[in-house]
């Protein structure tokens, strides 16, 4: 066998958007949470996580790019999950190439790795999720791992604890599992992304003018101070969780929407019943809650969820295209983009959703009329970003085409 080979391979994993919240570890090393949570999978046509995974002999130490810039691989959670993955490797054949792994030759072994995120890093969309769920699910095909989905999912949550709802499409339940060595603490898939396809979703990311806490260290402060997390983990979520997987499985969107909603606006409560007090949300946020309470409350029956995960971005899930459409007018009036903007760098993601809503351009955004409950005819120009227009999508995939890989075949170094 010579020594210049390299072995690879390449995996596509979406990211996932919690309606019953994760927040607060019981084990900070394991990453085991307080309360099971539940997600949604979002399309990865619209955001995901490209892994290439490399392994060569050639291979001095394992090395780390992502975004095409090389980061230390030296943290613990990078750590746990490269020690439990190469714990669980088996023996590797490519007759093609004429390359043989033994079992014992991952221990020697020093690997290559190239990540690549199709959003931006810094918008806080769950980006650490979809690359560390990428990054066990690449190495486990790369080492022959027979581990199924939800085993690979405990690894995962070493790295990034929803990273392990990240390893199936549709709606997820993290279990959070009663061992004290976390061996049950995993993701399952409550249904697939094709149970409930009526759903759209809107992800307003929102202007955040400073950095906000960062999610572990917040947790950790609401684990030590907030009262209401010690309420909510015990009395709360337990109840709401059984509520919203009935809700998922037989697609009852009011019981879903109140439970979505409610559950966002308790663990941003709990951010503030947190000393120091913690602030995810700024005024678009609130502005973006208040019009859409106003609009479900006007219909009767409520058209759109709204989420926050620790930052001020809006996730909203509209409960068909047609109530999509009518979100996205409504939005676009109150928050119509800077006037140096263009729709098209504007709306981004499943675009076909703008033909539903009659914008074709910004002139159609300027003849918009004030929606009729809000009572109020403001706008908001530049405190959106941008939109984001996706569904429910599936769980991650392995890439064939090698021309999608990040590293060099040759030499296993960023392409």
């Amino acid at each position: 066998m010579g020594e210049k080979w390299v072995l690879m391979k390449t995996a596509q994993t979406p990211t996932n958007i919690a309606v019953i919240k994760y927040w607060g570890k019981r084990d900070e090393t394991l990453i085991l949470p307080v309360n099971d949570s539940i997600s949604v999978t979002l399309d990865p046509a619209h955001l995901c996580t490209t892994t290439t995974v490399a392994v060569s002999p050639a291979f001095q130490q394992d090395r780390m790019w992502l975004n095409g810039k090389e980061i230390s691989l030296s943290g613990g959670r990078y750590q746990n999950c490269l020690r439990e993955i190469r714990k669980r490797a088996r023996e590797v054949e490519d007759k093609e190439k004429g390359i043989k792994i033994e079992k014992k030759d991952w221990e020697k072994l020093h690997l290559h790795i190239a990540s690549y995120n199709n959003f931006p890093t810094a918008a806080g969309l769950a980006s650490s999720a979809a690359g560390f769920a990428c990054l066990v699910f690449a190495l486990a095909k790369l080492m022959n791992v027979e581990e199924d989905e939800s085993q690979l999912s405990a690894i995962a949550r070493q790295g990034s604890g929803s990273a392990c709802r990240s390893l199936f499409g549709g709606f997820v339940k993290w279990i959070m599992g009663k061992e004290e060595d976390g061996s049950d603490s995993l993701a399952v898939q409550l249904v697939d992304e094709k149970h409930w396809d009526d759903l759209f979703i809107v992800i307003a990311v929102v202007s955040s003018r400073q950095k906000e806490t960062s999610s572990t260290s917040g947790m950790r402060e609401s684990v030590e101070t907030s009262l209401l997390l010690q309420h909510r983990a015990k009395e709360v979520v337990p109840k709401r969780t059984v509520q919203m997987e009935e809700a998922i499985k037989s697609r009852d969107f009011a019981s879903f929407a109140k439970l979505t909603c409610a559950d966002s606006n308790q663990f941003h409560a709990v951010c503030l019943d947190t000393s120091p007090p913690i602030f995810y949300m700024n005024d678009t946020s609130h502005r973006i809650i208040s019009h859409v309470e106003k609009w479900n409350r006007s219909e009767g029956s409520p058209q759109v969820a709204y989420t926050f995960d620790a930052g001020p971005n809006a996730v909203l899930i509209a409960r068909n295209r047609k109530a999509a459409a009518q979100l996205l007018q409504r939005l676009l009036f109150s928050f119509p983009p800077k006037s140096d903007t263009d729709l098209d760098s504007y709306i981004i993601g499943d675009k076909t959703i703008l033909q539903d809503a009659g914008l074709e351009g910004m002139r159609d955004v300027e003849a918009l009329s004030p929606p009729p409950e809000n009572g109020s005819a403001q706008k908001y120009p530049g405190d959106v970003n941008y939109f984001i227009c996706t569904r429910p999508g599936k769980g991650p995939i392995l890439l064939s085409n090698e021309n999608l890989a990040l590293l060099d075949p040759e030499t296993g170094l960023p392409k």
